[in-house]
């Protein structure tokens, strides 16, 4: 209560004096929250904001995307910077409240119960106070003179230079209350924010985690410092809770899960007994701790929780086993991380072919650039997309899986791993069905990076493992033969005529994007996640070979 005590203000006359306000109750919430690789609990008096009227303006707070934390994790190796993160100490309690509310104090205000409280500051619960408090953040921000990134809001950008006089920006990330500074000198920005709301420990540190997953730096092959992202602490925490919770019905995880699945299984084809309702909801808090572990860098589990997340409304019990069986691997398997390797990759330009697309599409010869982004300063990145489909991979509906991986430099960005919504008839149809929103991810990217103020190095490299799709794509002279493709058939030609990507035929046994649409055996996971991952003792990063990639003992 000391914390949240100051949001309260006594009113001393009669309630009929409070014109406009509404009356609200109060409660208190116990909770559980990961902090330093730990679940540790935690109150709080709320406020029903449930019986509040809907603020005319935007109730809620956003944050800043996963892929941009990403891609500033690899600009920060790129162009030499450090980095700072802090957590502000009762965030939403540092804004004033927007709305007029009060409430009858309870016994948890000890002496005051019975008090008229008239809430002064953004009291958690309230519709409203997220906005507020992000809205009051951003003010401070905006005062140190960054300006926030039209691709991504809560990323703000300010253009400094080097000693040397090398041009780059600074920029602040902000996840509700938790900030993140890079710069040369990162401190200026944390001491800004500091100067008006006060921190969590009053200090700013190197970050070993953000968003519940640890960051480390490591020296990639060229003796550059450069970030991994790890759900390690995340996943360990969650395992001894889930190994708690099986101990006390007599059961424990399986061992010995040398892959996410057991052999030859897919949920589709699942026919035991459906989950009863209490069963449904662990089942689906699962899943849910299982996709943020992938967000945190886990991406070797993401086809599993996909094909598993596909049944979420109606789960069975052998699906429950399975994800305590992806428990399993993942208490023993290595402690994979992603690697931000801001080197540029080996890639061998004989792989492409150049051709002249202007009888074909005349009005798309140039990448259309945005008038509006900043000026682009600092090191420029290098885009490649790997994609691939599992054609019928679900034999029940016969809809085919999306696989899509995209690197910058050698950093991984972007994975995808979805059931395509249409039944597609052959290989081809459901391989350049994957292709469509591959490249449509691709422009955003590129966009994003622009909009960060990032120079992006020519057309963005399309590594895929089907010969036809490749030549209809990458070859102006080839002909469509099946019609019911042509709208995937010109988007994907108009970007490569446009010189927004172009499209390399890569050997079906190293597309990375197997991963994301097969069940594959162990001995080849590993060979293609030792290719793009760090584990330890390896190093990962492109190969001069065909495949793209290698690694390195």
């Amino acid at each position: 209560m000391k914390n949240v005590r100051p949001a309260f203000e006594v009113h001393e006359g009669d309630t009929k004096d409070l014109v406009g306000y509404q009356k609200i109750k109060c409660h208190m919430i116990f909770d559980l929250k990961i902090s330093e690789g730990r679940f540790r609990r935690k109150a709080r008096l709320v406020a029903g904001g449930h019986l509040t009227d809907v603020p005319a303006s935007i109730p809620n707070s956003s944050v800043v995307s996963r892929d941009s934390v990403r891609i500033a994790l690899l600009t920060a190796a790129l162009n030499g910077l450090d980095i700072l993160a802090c957590d502000i100490q009762n965030a939403y309690l540092s804004a004033d409240c927007r709305e007029k509310i009060y409430t009858i104090a309870g016994d948890e205000f000890g002496s005051e119960a019975g008090s008229v409280m008239v809430v002064k500051k953004a009291l958690y619960g309230l519709k409203s106070s997220g906005a507020a408090f992000r809205s009051m953040l951003a003010d401070c921000i905006w005062e140190m003179n960054y300006r926030p990134s039209r691709a991504d809001p809560d990323v703000w950008l300010k253009p400094a230079a080097k000693p040397d006089g090398s041009k780059y920006y600074s920029m602040i990330m902000c996840y509700v209350d938790d900030v993140i500074s890079i710069d040369l000198n990162p401190r200026i920005a944390i001491d800004g924010i500091e100067a008006v709301f006060k921190l969590k420990n009053d200090a700013a540190e190197v970050p070993d985690m953000y968003l519940g997953g640890g960051l480390a730096y490591v020296e990639n092959a060229s003796d550059t410092r450069c970030w991994t992202m790890s759900s390690k602490k995340y996943i360990k925490t969650a395992v001894a809770n889930i190994e708690e919770k099986l101990a006390k019905s007599g059961l424990r995880l399986p061992s010995r899960c040398l892959t996410p699945f057991v052999s030859n299984y897919h949920p589709a084809e699942d026919v035991t007994p459906e989950l009863d309702a209490q069963g449904t909801n662990y089942f689906q808090e699962l899943i849910g701790v299982l996709r943020w572990a992938v967000e945190l860098g886990r991406v070797d589990i993401l086809l599993e929780v996909s094909l598993l997340s596909s049944h979420l409304s109606l789960p069975h019990i052998g699906q429950l086993h399975q994800v305590h069986h992806i428990f399993g691997y993942l208490k023993i398997s290595p402690r994979r991380r992603l690697y931000f390797d801001p080197d540029y990759p080996r890639i061998s330009e004989d792989r492409f072919e150049s051709f002249d697309w202007y009888d074909f599409y005349k009005d798309a010869t140039i990448e259309g650039i945005p008038t509006n982004m900043p000026e682009l300063l600092g090191k420029e990145v290098e885009i490649h997309c790997f994609v691939d489909a599992n054609h019928a991979g679900d034999k029940v509906t016969r809809c085919s899986q999306t696989g899509i991986l995209i690197f910058f430099n050698r950093a991984p960005i972007l994975f995808l791993s979805k059931r395509q919504n249409s039944v597609e008839t052959s290989t081809f149809g459901c391989e350049f069905t994957a292709m469509k929103p591959a490249i449509e991810l691709i422009k955003s990217l590129r966009y994003k990076l622009r909009m960060f103020g990032i120079p992006v190095n020519g057309p963005a490299n399309i590594y895929c493992d089907n010969e036809a799709v490749y030549k209809n794509d990458a070859i102006s002279s080839s002909v469509l033969s099946k019609k019911m493709h042509s709208i995937s058939y010109h988007f994907c030609r108009e970007a490569v005529a446009s010189g927004i990507t172009r499209i390399a035929k890569e050997d079906t046994t190293m597309n990375l994007a197997d991963l994301f649409t097969k069940v594959l055996p162990k001995a080849m996971r590993d060979d293609l996640l030792d290719r793009f991952m760090y584990c330890f003792l390896v190093r990962c990063e492109f190969s001069p070979r065909r495949s793209g990639f290698s690694h390195h003992h």
